[in-house]
């Protein structure tokens, strides 16, 4: 047959295979991308080796990527072998939701993958030790893994954190089985680690992020047993911005929490500390002063909070934008004037309806002088930043 180039004729069939990959790329509508590959079987290779994502709809928690069209009902580990067999380029993983899936199902990673950076294993409640062995053998490049509600030990972690030492992202919460131990080599081998999720882990006081990375920029720890000790391994790396400790009323008392002001947390931006029933005007005062960026507080259900502790937020935090003082019993119309005559740089304040012992003259005058500060008749439960990553 004669060469149509010698004519100066050509077609898209004859664009070499990077072009129809770089074309398949620049495809934004999911019924293009789709249809790419029915064209033949070569656009189907490329369509196969272009797909850098992967969803099941099994996972509850959907993502701005394309998802494999599986019911449910017929998800198995046979789709999922032949899925890692066709996609081996693939980038992001979510099996978020498949709570059946067993450690073996995992076992194919071994041979696929070796690109992944980013793999959600939110409740799958199969998922133990065994199966994080097989992504630690396979899934060297992970940046990010979550891995909420499984079933894994220290020793799991420790096998994880050894093999994927690039690890930035890590969800751990509800990780029953997970200690300070298992925090300990983490934060030993992860050096980049950037955020770290351990909400409801009972067994973590918070001593294994002692020496810590200075990349620790964020960290949820709500309902955990954290000591005095634990608050400054969590603070030592000094690269904090985000720390969500919330609900720890029945285990931090006095002073514990003075350590984020003593200069180990002088980065931090926001703040949870909802629900902390006993921490103390020292511990309020030492924060306002130590940690001079702080834009966000939240002190709801902080009753312990008296007048030196709201003066002390009014006079340090020139940086505040965002305070939280939905039902805190300390709040009186003398710590709410420290509020209104200070944060000069104050926008939103959350506050219950029914106030303790604010008075409405104290609340009047508030709205009056302060103009510029929307005051909202709301409780946030979570407050985080719009990127975990600055």
């Amino acid at each position: 047959m004669e060469d149509p180039l010698k004519h100066g004729l050509t077609s898209i069939m004859n664009l070499p295979d990077d072009c129809l990959s770089l074309i398949f790329q620049f495809l934004d509508c999911s019924s293009d991308r789709n249809s790419f590959g029915l064209t033949c079987r070569r656009w189907l290779q490329i369509q196969n080796l272009s797909r850098r994502s992967l969803q099941f709809r099994c996972s509850f928690f959907i993502q701005d990527l394309p998802s494999v069209s599986l019911p449910r009902a017929s998800v198995d580990c046979f789709h999922l072998y032949s899925l890692l067999t066709r996609f081996w380029n693939l980038r992001s993983l979510n099996l978020s939701g498949w709570t059946e899936l067993p450690d073996s199902g995992l076992a194919q990673l071994q041979n696929y993958g070796s690109k992944l950076q980013s793999l959600h294993l939110d409740c799958c409640f199969g998922i133990s030790d065994d199966g994080i062995s097989f992504i630690a053998n396979g899934c060297p490049s992970l940046s990010f893994i979550s891995l909420y509600r499984c079933q894994i030990s220290d020793i799991g972690l420790e096998t994880l954190a050894k093999s994927c030492s690039s690890l930035k992202d890590v969800n751990l919460s509800y990780c029953l089985l997970i200690s300070d131990c298992g925090i300990r080599v983490l934060s030993k081998y992860c050096r980049q680690l950037q955020a770290v999720r351990i909400s409801y882990c009972r067994n973590i006081n918070g001593v294994g992020f002692n020496g810590c990375s200075q990349t620790l920029a964020y960290l949820e720890a709500d309902g955990c047993k954290l000591d005095p000790e634990g608050i400054m391994g969590i603070a030592s790396g000094r690269g904090l911005e985000y720390l969500d400790i919330s609900s720890l009323s029945w285990s931090v008392h006095g002073d514990g929490l003075s350590a984020l002001g003593a200069g180990f947390a002088a980065k931090l931006t926001i703040l949870n500390l909802r629900l902390c029933r006993t921490i103390s005007d020292a511990s309020v005062i030492a924060i306002a002063m130590g940690c001079p960026l702080l834009r966000e507080w939240n002190l709801a259900l902080c009753h312990e909070v008296k007048i030196s502790g709201w003066e002390s937020i009014g006079v340090n935090c020139h940086n505040l934008e965002i305070i939280h003082v939905n039902r805190c019993r300390g709040l009186c119309d003398r710590g709410f004037q420290a509020l209104r005559d200070g944060c000069k740089r104050l926008s939103v304040l959350y506050m219950s309806r029914n106030s303790y012992r604010m008075t409405s003259t104290a609340i009047e005058l508030f709205k009056s002088l302060r103009q510029n500060v929307e005051i909202k008749e709301e409780e946030r439960l979570c407050i985080r930043p719009k990127s975990i990553f600055t």
